[in-house]
């Protein structure tokens, strides 16, 4: 039987599954990997480990850096840093994923959580104040899609109610926030700590790993120490003492050099990774604005004071229905579109420990958010050739 080259081409087209999210590899990861194994290092704190570290001290300008194997770890460090004890109260926006606020429940604290904004994803800064009680320890804001909450805002709460601010910067690698006074400053160097995701669904990946960035130097020296298992292994290498020992709590926080390793070759790329990525968040706003002003769709907004690093791109519908609708009928031409958070303070676990506040903004975006596939690799024509079709 004659084989239709045409008609298998065309079969071929139209069984093509569009990922919502595809790992992307620069080439070098695997080199980077071998090479630590033939070092014959490949516990943390080596040769990538310093490298990775350097990179992010050098060109954001954070104080210290610390690689650990989750930007989840790199929250529990920050918790335990900041002394989070039983009774002590962190205010998170209910809008985010759950590793944002175990971290400090896991040390005891009561989380309160505070609704999102009408206009983007984030923490509505200005519902904040009036959630500060005496025993308020943190805020713990996290810039969603990459884009900023106000610091200005959450930083003069800190100061003034004397709070530690600790960013969720999972999303927001190479994303910006100018302040008031004009300067335009890298997420995650504004409050006294930042944590970074480097998850296969980011911008820049090593399958797993974070970062813990400590912008005030009196967290340094107890953050090495929690980070080498509670003991002053750091401080023994660099010669400060003659022998380490079991010093303060701790637990094995830091990656393996082959997590490092991926990382750095991800990270030499980081500004090809950023163009491209850009190039396809602004292609789908450009070509779905008319689209969505038709259907009655909200796009995301960046301030005027965030940057935009192009973690993701997002669709908020007008109702749950029309979400659930909307997920369907992309998944029926083989687009993988997905919604995302879940309102912590509805979950099954945190339900009976909410205090009854209706957080509707937060709700919304739990019902009504969908995220369109955004990788590097991604064929963009065919998402809108079958996306204009729905």
């Amino acid at each position: 039987m004659e084989l239709d080259i045409h008609g298998l081409r065309l079969l071929l087209q139209y069984n093509k599954v569009i990922a919502f999210n595809k790992p992307y590899f620069t080439g070098n990861e695997t080199k980077y990997i071998e090479e630590s194994v033939k070092s014959g290092h490949i516990s943390g704190n080596g040769k990538y480990t310093k490298l990775c570290q350097r990179y992010f001290e050098e060109h954001y300008g954070f104080r210290k850096c610390l690689l650990t194997t989750s930007c989840t770890d790199a929250l529990e460090m920050a918790a335990i840093l900041i002394g989070i004890q039983p009774g002590d109260e962190v205010i998170a926006p209910s809008y985010t994923f759950v590793s944002t606020v175990n971290a400090f429940i896991l040390r005891g604290a009561k989380v309160v959580f505070v609704d999102s904004r009408p206009d983007h994803p984030g923490m509505d800064e200005d519902a904040i104040e009036s959630l500060i009680t005496p025993n308020t320890k943190a805020i713990i804001p996290v810039h969603y899609a990459g884009v900023s909450c106000d610091m200005d805002k959450i930083m003069a709460l800190a100061e003034k109610y004397n709070l530690y601010v600790v960013e969720d910067a999972a999303q927001a690698i190479d994303s910006f926030y100018t302040a008031k006074d004009g300067v335009k400053r890298p997420l995650g160097s504004i409050g006294h700590m930042a944590a970074f995701s480097f998850h296969e669904t980011k911008n820049i990946i090593s399958g797993e790993g974070g970062m813990l960035v400590i912008n005030d130097k009196s967290f340094i020296s107890r953050a090495e120490i929690i980070w080498e298992k509670g003991t002053n292994r750091a401080a023994f290498f660099k010669g400060e003492v003659d022998k380490y020992g079991w010093v303060d709590i701790g637990s094995s926080f830091l990656p393996s050099e082959i997590i490092a390793a991926f990382l750095w070759a991800q990270l030499e790329n980081l500004d090809r990774i950023q163009t491209r990525r850009k190039e396809i968040w602004n292609c789908y706003l450009l070509e779905l604005k008319k689209w969505a002003i038709q259907n009655s769709i909200q796009l995301p907004k960046i301030p005027d004071n965030a940057s935009n690093n192009a973690h993701m791109f997002y669709l908020v519908c007008s109702s749950q229905l029309e979400r659930d609708s909307l997920i369907a009928n992309l998944k029926l031409k083989n687009v993988n579109a997905v919604f995302h958070y879940q309102s912590l303070h509805r979950s099954p676990f945190f339900m009976d420990k909410h205090d009854g506040r209706k957080l509707p903004n937060s709700d919304r975006y739990s019902e009504c958010l969908v995220r369109l596939p955004f990788y590097f690799e991604l064929e963009i024509k065919e998402v809108l050739q079958y996306f204009q079709k729905c």
